[in-house]
């Protein structure tokens, strides 16, 4: 993409109204634009950033054997009145049809996967299985001031799965567990797996994927001699304490943000609905659920979060909306455009994703850009340069003059 057809544009100076660094720096870098409070549009930088994140997860997912489905963001009154949750969920968006007709807008996803999957689910030899989406979602939050991190709007993936027995559950929520770490540290980031109540989605024990950050809305005590991690809120320990698990780490206190969490749903969305199927004695069983989130919006928040400077984003090559930042300083000099043209060229025909800032600007002014908007390669050709690409990685301070052959190597 060459960056003079790129209709948005940086800002010098952050929006006086984003208190996060996430907010800040994706607005000033041209990633998105707020339209409320909890509310963004996703700009072409930023959908491709979504896009990259969304894509991981979803490999994840499939690998693990989800199936994925699409499902209305729209739902009848009738079905959150079934399970109690039209006047027990307080985040609920209600609204009212010309008919009078009352509509819940999704919030989460129990209230129609239950009767969808359930219809096709005869015996138990048709568990377990689990479907899962990556769809908006709406939430009528009171402080939505975090940036992406805490939206009124936002992209999630949601996966729901059916169980035969509830050992059935835990097993695969290992599966789970362990695909969630994976797709967490292939986007950067380490996740910190912790105890928390089940709220309005569940009477158990439910478990949250945290990720360390000033900007999170959470408090945690974990310990660094194992996994052990609580949310402060249930927590019967207290900061210093001897690890409960491994016993011999002492606990710490943090603030972070919730990327992803786990619910054990038991048996009470096939009750509510009364769907049941046969199993192996026979007899008619209700399925044992899990609800598994992944917030994928905010995984674009929590990574701006950690991967940044006082210059800038820095974002890691998985989620980069580009891989190299191409920079040309021609000035006057025909040559140099010349040359910054047909790198461009070789570098697309390499299956290279570039940014080519071919912009009539200073030299200073793309450069405060392209440290600005934090993709991980910078690509130099000016007239200093000669027939050799200045390049430096965005996370360090060191150039480099390479030919074109040398460069392929490292990219």
């Amino acid at each position: 993409m060459k960056q003079s057809k790129l209709f948005t544009k940086t800002i010098r100076e952050a929006p006086k109204d984003e208190e996060t660094i996430n907010a800040k720096l994706l607005v000033r870098a041209g990633f998105v634009d707020k339209l409320m409070a909890g509310v963004y549009s996703y700009l072409p930088l930023g959908l491709r950033v979504l896009r990259k994140i969304e894509n991981v997860v979803r490999e994840e997912m499939n690998t693990i054997g989800g199936e994925e489905v699409l499902m209305p963001i729209l739902h009848p009154k009738s079905i959150w009145e079934t399970t109690k949750g039209w006047d027990r969920v307080d985040v609920l968006f209600k609204l009212k049809s010309r008919t009078d007709k009352e509509y819940a807008l999704g919030q989460s996803e129990e209230e129609v996967v239950t009767p969808l999957v359930m219809k096709r689910v005869n015996t138990y030899k048709d568990l377990p299985l689990a479907v899962y989406q990556i769809h908006w979602k709406f939430r009528d939050e009171l402080r939505s001031k975090s940036g992406l991190l805490r939206g009124r709007e936002f992209l999630m993936k949601d996966m729901y799965s059916f169980h035969e027995s509830q050992e059935d559950f835990e097993r695969f929520y290992e599966i789970v567990k362990k695909a969630y770490i994976k797709g967490y540290k292939r986007l950067g980031l380490t996740a910190k797996v912790t105890e928390a109540s089940g709220g309005s989605f569940s009477q158990k024990i439910s478990y949250e994927f945290m990720v360390l950050t000033d900007a999170g809305e959470d408090d945690i005590l974990y310990c660094d001699a194992c996994e052990f991690c609580v949310n402060v809120e249930i927590a019967k320990k207290k900061v210093n304490d001897v690890c409960p698990k491994c016993e011999k780490g002492e606990l710490s206190k943090a603030r972070a943000s919730e990327v992803g969490n786990v619910f054990d749903l038991g048996q009470k969305y096939g009750k509510d609905f009364d769907l049941t199927f046969t199993d192996k004695n026979g007899e008619r069983q209700y399925p044992v659920m899990g609800c598994y989130g992944v917030g994928i919006s905010r995984l674009m928040g929590a990574v701006v979060e950690k991967y940044h400077d006082e210059k800038g984003i820095v974002w890691p090559e998985s989620v980069a909306p580009f891989k190299v930042h191409l920079l040309e300083l021609a000035g006057k000099d025909s040559k140099v455009k010349t040359s910054a043209e047909s790198l461009y060229a070789k570098l697309l025909a390499d299956g290279v994703e570039v940014l080519y800032d071919d912009r009539d600007l200073s030299a200073g002014e793309k450069f405060a850009d392209a440290d600005l908007m934090g993709i991980p390669w910078r690509l130099v050709v000016s007239e200093k340069t000669g027939d050799k690409i200045e390049v430096k990685k965005r996370n360090e301070n060191k150039t480099e003059l390479m030919n074109y052959e040398s460069l392929r190597q490292i990219l």
